[in-house]
Formats: C-alpha cells, structure tokens, sequence
C-alpha cells in the first residue's frame, strides 16, 4: 500500500482484514512512486498480489504554486506504478478526486461523466487516472471526495481547532458535497481487495462518498453542533460565498458523486455522513483532542 502515512493509508493500517491478506504499509520515505528504479525494485523483492495507491499531491491551493509537484507525484508517479503492475501482472487500486469534474452539473456524477478538471490538482489527478487506465487492464480507480478522519489535518479538525478558540467562524456555503470518513473508505477497500483475491472483480471506475448532501457551511455546522459538549462552546457560524474565501484554486461548485455502481457491483452502500462525522469526533474525544488547546 502506497500513502501509508496519509489519512486513508492510516485507517487501512488499522482496519480489520480478513485472514490471507498482509498489508504491507509504505509511506514516501519507504517508497516513492515517482522513482521507477526503486518500484521495480521494491515489485520484485515483495512480489505483491495487489497494489493499492493511495498516494497523492494533495495540497489543492499550493498546486496552483507547485504545478510541477502536483504533476509528478498525480500523474507521473500514478503512471510509473501503473507501468509496474501491468509489467508484474498486478491489479491496481487507485484512490482518486472529485476535482476532476467541474462541479457544473446540477446532479451527482456518474463515474461516465465528461471530466473537466478546474485547476492543476484536478487535472494532475484526471492524467493520473488516465495513465492508470492505459497501462493495464485489472484496475479499480475509486474517486471520493471531502475526505476527514482522526488521523491528518482535514476539515473537521480545522474547523474544530477554530472553535476552540474563535466566537465566528466564516464558511464557504455555495459549494456541496458529501463528507467521507476516510475509515469508510478503508473498509470499501477491504471489499473491493477480497473480491480481487476471490478473482471475482469487476474493473474499471467507481464512486464512493458519504451518503447524502451538505454544503461547507452546512457541514461546519454540524461538527460544532455535535462537538458544542467537548468544545464547551459554540461559536456562531456565517454563510459566505467562495469569491470571498479567495483561495488560490476554483472548487467544483457540485461535488456530489453518484455512488449506485459500487454498491451494485461491490455492494459497498455508503453510510450517511452524519454518522461517519458522529464515530470521528467520538474518537477524536477519546484521544484527547478537545483537552489539547490545539
């Protein structure tokens, strides 16, 4: 598993896998997908059954900055990994964005909708998925979007560690999505590799979210709703445009992704955000966060 060290790659390491399987976890510093040299070597020492990529230039406003980071590690490195497993005969599981769309349309994307990525994250992970695509035939690229989780910085904590300490809290509320609790994403992933191992995999491009819609601000709203007991507080949150926030990036406007083929296919059925953001902050609690004056 490549991207071990980020927020998915951590709920993977800790997830419960069936009997059989032994994960071996390799963030950068053990593994960089952008050296070939040293994925060649490292396919031939493990000799894996399955690859899964779950690393990422993720830092969407510094891509606008760092386009040739962006590039490398989303399309070149998804590329030389792509090349190894076609080479090894390896299927490939490849995390990637809802930022390949534009977020123009008025309903949630299907996995066959026209891409139209509107900045270098998105476009670097759109060529990513492309390369994957032509250099072998056994993959799963899965795309998600608005992921948070107890490990990493992500939104939840961002707009928590904010509360601590803020009496208003400003909150893009003209972009929706669905929240994605990175454990749910690990447990799809658990799925979608037991079906491989059963040689009973279906390829290709699929979906998975959080069930249901929110905007930024909406979802702001729950998390200190729901963490107002451990915060001691509740600070006032204010409704503004994305003109306003004036991040280096344009977002998709709509970032709800259609999630009906992996729960046909794989039957992976997303769960409501809701209760992925109630499981988060019940162990974020557990481990301190709220006593830690972050």
């Amino acid at each position: 598993m490549f991207g071990a060290g980020g927020q998915v790659g951590w709920e993977v390491r800790r997830v419960a896998w069936p009997q059989g399987f032994a994960v071996v976890p390799l963030d950068r510093a053990a593994a960089d997908i952008t050296d070939g040299d040293a994925l060649a070597a490292l396919f031939a020492r493990e000799r894996p059954d399955l690859a899964v990529n779950l690393a990422a230039y993720t830092a969407v406003d510094r891509a606008e900055s760092e386009p040739d980071l962006a590039w490398k590690t989303n399309c070149a490195g998804a590329a030389l990994l792509a090349a190894c497993c076609g080479d090894s005969d390896v299927p490939l599981i490849h995390l990637s964005t809802d930022y390949v769309f534009d977020g123009a349309k008025p309903a949630p994307y299907r996995e066959d909708d026209p891409v139209a990525p509107l900045g270098v994250y998105g476009a670097s992970k759109e060529a990513g998925e492309r390369a994957v695509r032509a250099a072998l035939a056994r993959h799963v690229i899965l795309r998600t979007a608005w992921v948070y989780g107890v490990h990493g910085a992500n939104f939840v904590k961002t707009i928590l560690k904010h509360a601590m300490h803020e009496p208003v809290l400003r909150v893009v509320a003209d972009q929706q999505g669905a929240p994605t609790a990175a454990a749910d994403l690990a447990a799809a992933l658990v799925v979608i590799a037991g079906h491989i191992a059963r040689g009973a995999a279906r390829w290709g491009t699929f979906h998975l979210t959080g069930a249901g819609a929110v905007s930024w601000h909406g979802f702001a709203e729950a998390i200190v709703d729901r963490a107002a007991p451990l915060l001691g507080r509740r600070p006032r949150i204010e409704p503004i445009a994305s003109a306003e926030y004036r991040a280096a990036a344009r977002r998709p406007a709509n970032s709800l992704l259609d999630c009906g083929k992996i729960a046909e296919l794989y039957g992976v059925r997303p769960r409501p955000w809701q209760e992925g953001l109630a499981a988060v902050l019940a162990e974020l609690g557990e481990r301190g966060f709220f006593g830690k004056g972050q």
